[in-house]
């Protein structure tokens, strides 16, 4: 692999509801074989209706008490959401810290209010992120003819550095690490920890074409070799024994 070209799918009409996510893609785009189809969670989220309407929601105790701890505070409807789709409060002071349904630990629980019409609408992650990743890779292979790579992503913080970028919450057709541990590197030593998240890497690539006000919530990265493996996001998950931080 010696160049990869990331490329933005421009012209996409804002998703509602129903709609059909292969098709929008496929007409708006010239698909190869191989590509890497990148789409932002919220353009799923949308299409698989995962949005609430706050005045839907009755705050608990719990989540009036948690907001007033909240540095931005909140609408305690808002906590609420981000309470219904947790399993486990990370952290509840300034920020929310919590770990998703899927075994995302991420900021809000994946809630946000941001790209969603409407003063009271939050998005909230998909039920299934790999599910809709290869719902979307099938609906494309069909209307394209051609077999391509899909990652569902979305902006995470890190808790060791400044800033967020994107990482691949569905994978299909993709592998989601390369994982090096047992080679040697180019000195001879044996590598014993060297697990690459090319997924995510994918998903960071895509990001910078992506933005977060462009407009361009699709973007293919094209000269990818995956070397016919194939991954899940679920693979990106670290395990509970080996969370430092649990």
């Amino acid at each position: 692999m010696t160049r990869l070209e990331v490329l933005a799918v421009e012209g996409l009409p804002e998703v509602h509801p129903g709609d059909d996510l292969a098709e929008l893609i496929a007409s708006h785009s010239k698909l190869e074989s191989n590509d890497v189809v990148v789409v932002a969670q919220k353009i799923v989220s949308k299409a698989e209706g995962r949005i609430r309407r706050l005045r839907d929601v009755t705050a608990g105790e719990e989540a009036k008490r948690i907001a007033l701890q909240l540095i931005a505070a909140p609408d305690p409807r808002v906590v609420q959401v981000v309470l219904d789709e947790s399993v486990r409060i990370v952290r509840s002071e300034r920020v929310l810290i919590t770990e998703t349904k899927h075994g995302f630990v991420c900021a809000n629980g994946g809630v946000d209010h941001s790209n969603v019409p409407g003063d009271d609408a939050v998005s909230l992650l998909p039920d299934d992120p790999d599910a809709s990743a290869e719902k979307l890779r099938a609906g494309l292979a069909e209307l394209s003819g051609v077999e391509v790579g899909v990652i569902v992503s979305d902006t995470f913080g890190r808790p060791w550095r400044v800033g967020i970028g994107n990482v691949a919450l569905g994978i299909a057709g993709v592998p989601s690490v390369f994982d090096l541990r047992g080679l040697r590197d180019d000195v001879g030593k044996d590598l014993h920890a060297t697990v690459l998240a090319v997924a995510d890497d994918l998903a960071s690539a895509a990001g910078i074409v992506m933005g977060k006000t462009e407009r361009t919530p699709v973007v293919i990265v094209r000269g990818f070799d995956g070397g016919g493996r194939h991954g899940t996001g679920r693979d990106l998950i670290r395990p509970a024994v080996e969370d430092l931080f649990r």
